[in-house]
């Protein structure tokens, strides 16, 4: 049985994509019949706190499912003080050294990028010529950045840039979930090996059902409530004439969202929590349909949440442009508007008619996943390669 390290800044039982994408991939490989162990921080995200089980601890082990998991110390943080999230990626990146130094590591190794200075130190100190480094890229840093506005064409930008084409040219194969993020590792090196792979979940689909006649749309948005997704201004933007608007997650919009509910009783948005993701997937099929919003347009970055929803027959509505939009258009998952116009993005609701949300769509939806992004096939084509 082939032995395969995935190391990664995100597991559960952390929330987010990010968790869920390596999960899901520990989880495939080792169905796989490979044998497979994760290297991961003390869980802290999104809240920046070490989780109450793990305080006090510098090293966590345990065995899940068959996959050993080895939780290492670190400084955690969200702060928004650009020094301390820094502190916090150096001080995972020391443990990870140190982990390195007193442990054999297998000769197929899964590093997950980004974090850049993560994914880096792992690609400087396990290099060898015996070991099969792979780079899973779910998005492009410093670009993604760039773009978002956090960060400036400056010095620090291009220490960041050199960086990331360090981990390119060190990876024996990169593993990236757009085209886009392909095609542009491909265009500083043309000859690298890639895989395209798309975070296609299995999981057991709860039964799919109609929903009890009701008066308005509901529409649910599930996830992080960070800066890029924009759900506060949303709240603010969207047309309830229609509507009803749920809220389920965490994040940095969090108390903003909140307040603004709070001050504006008279609108039918609802703000949910964070339930697990398991609950959550019973909970979303209540809704008419799902709607994934980027604040801005991010090369490279495709919604891990097209995938999922796909497999659970969500209907979606895409409001980010990218490749995204293109996925959904091309395998008929839902609507488009177009990213950033809002008034566009209002009027393709208001021509959801509640009659076209049926149980034929959502079969259809399922079915049209599961034909492109199927995820035991990806795993398969993966397998004859690592």
């Amino acid at each position: 049985m082939k032995k395969v390290l995935i190391i990664t800044s995100y597991f559960p039982p952390e929330t987010g994509a990010a968790s869920n994408r390596i999960f899901h991939l520990a989880e495939g490989l080792k169905s796989h019949d490979f044998n497979v162990s994760v290297l991961t921080p003390l869980p802290n995200y999104p809240t920046g706190q070490i989780f109450k089980a793990y305080k006090g601890r510098f090293k966590h082990t345990s065995s899940e499912n068959g996959i050993i998991i080895n939780r290492l110390w670190i400084y955690a943080s969200n702060s928004k003080n650009k020094l301390l999230r820094l502190i916090a990626m150096l001080s995972y990146s020391l443990s990870l050294v140190w982990f390195f130094m007193w442990n054999k590591m297998p000769k197929t190794v899964i590093v997950q990028s980004p974090p850049l200075l993560v994914a880096f130190t792992c690609m400087l100190f396990l290099k060898s010529k015996k070991r099969q480094l792979i780079l899973n890229v779910s998005d492009l840093w410093p670009i993604a950045g760039l773009e978002l506005g956090a960060f400036k064409k400056n010095f620090s930008y291009n220490v960041l840039e050199r960086i990331e084409h360090f981990n390119y040219k060190r990876a024996d194969l990169v593993l990236g979930q757009s085209e886009e993020i392909l095609s542009h590792i491909t265009s500083i090196y043309s000859e690298k090996k890639t895989f395209l792979y798309r975070n296609f979940p299995d999981f057991k689909s709860p039964n799919l059902y109609e929903n009890p006649p009701h008066e308005k749309l509901k529409i649910v948005y599930a996830g992080l409530l960070g800066i890029a997704q924009g759900i506060y201004k949303l709240c603010q933007e969207l047309d309830y004439s229609t509507i009803e608007f749920h809220i389920y997650g965490s994040g940095a919009e969090q108390a903003k969202i909140e307040t603004y509910i709070l001050n504006h009783p008279e609108l039918p948005i609802v703000y949910h929590g964070q339930v697990s993701r398991s609950e959550l997937h019973e909970v979303l099929l209540q809704y008419d349909i799902t709607i994934i919003p980027l604040l801005k347009r991010i090369y490279g970055s495709v919604p891990s949440k097209i995938f999922e929803y796909a497999k659970l027959g969500l209907p979606m509505l895409y409001f980010g442009g990218g490749e995204g939009e293109s996925i959904i258009k091309k395998h008929e998952l839902g609507w488009v508007a177009e990213a950033g116009n809002y008034h566009n993005l209002n009027a393709i609701i208001n021509s959801i008619e509640l009659n076209m949300i049926s149980e034929d769509l959502r079969k259809k939806i399922v079915e049209n996943g599961k034909k492109e992004f199927d995820f035991k096939n990806q795993l398969e084509r993966l397998k004859a390669i690592i």
